[in-house]
């Protein structure tokens, strides 16, 4: 895999492309995921400061046997490329993510009836839950998962690990900032809804608009005053025993199932 495949440097795919594109980084991560016959890598990319043998051979042989484009970068770039010049270890991987896409992407293209259930993430910063909440909208009545560019945890090797590698399947939508995104959906009639122990309605008992966001806040501060004051209504989750609170993936999960246990 040298001339035609193994290049110094190279250029990043397109925009649109690259809103479909999830960079694993770290050698273990990178090899987990190129034995995974189910996963549709796109680009390998490798310091070219890396030691030839071990793990970095077998990786060079698993991207063989894919016919898999591999790029050689100066380590800053490639720090560059994974995000984390750190915790890279030299190595990343791009892999192809089909529901990957673009907030404003998905509102063009939505039913004017009908754009689905959302989930927001207001400041998800513990990598396991980021991951949790992933795996159980990927796997619930979840339409898409609302990332801002900042403010939650990024998707590396621990959210990938505690999502069980259903992010790579997982209905993903970027956009800019939490509020814009929120503002946007309110601008094509969406209902904006928080979570809260003191609302007077049950999440399950409060039939769904058409087009419904929930945000999901951090874990100690809750949801932000900003998408507070944009919200439309609080919901509550009934708890017994003196329970106040639910860890935020396990709110994630209901949320998910909420339509099948309404009443």
């Amino acid at each position: 895999m040298e001339e035609n495949k193994a290049t110094a440097g190279g250029t990043r795919p397109d925009r649109a492309l690259l809103d479909k594109l999830l960079t694993v980084y770290g050698r273990k991560p990178v090899r987990e995921t190129l034995l995974d016959p189910g996963i549709h890598c796109h680009a390998l990319h490798l310091a070219s400061s890396n030691r030839e043998g071990g793990i970095i051979t077998d990786i060079r042989k698993l991207a063989e046997q894919r016919d898999l484009p591999v790029r050689l970068h100066s380590r800053e770039s490639l720090a560059r490329i994974s995000r984390n010049g750190r915790q890279d270890q030299g190595i990343a991987l791009d892999v192809f993510c089909p529901a990957f896409g673009r907030l404003d992407a998905y509102l063009r293209t939505a039913s004017a009836a009908a754009k689905g259930r959302l989930l927001a993430l207001d400041g998800i910063t513990n990598p396991q839950n980021l991951g949790m909440i992933i795996r159980s909208a990927a796997a619930g009545d979840i339409d898409g998962i609302l990332l801002p560019g900042s403010g939650n945890a990024s998707l590396g090797p621990l959210v990938i690990k505690a999502s069980a590698g259903t992010i790579f399947r997982a209905p993903i939508l970027m956009c800019d900032t939490l509020l814009a995104g929120l503002e946007q959906c309110r601008a094509r009639g969406a209902e904006i809804c928080i979570l809260g122990a003191e609302a007077g309605q049950s999440l399950f008992e409060r039939p769904a608009a058409p087009f419904t966001v929930y945000v999901l806040g951090n874990e100690t501060d809750g949801v932000s005053d900003a998408a507070r004051a944009l919200a439309d209504c609080a919901l509550s989750i009934p708890m017994r025993n003196g329970v106040e609170s639910l860890n935020v993936a396990v709110t994630a999960s209901l949320i998910a199932y909420a339509r099948h246990f309404a009443r």
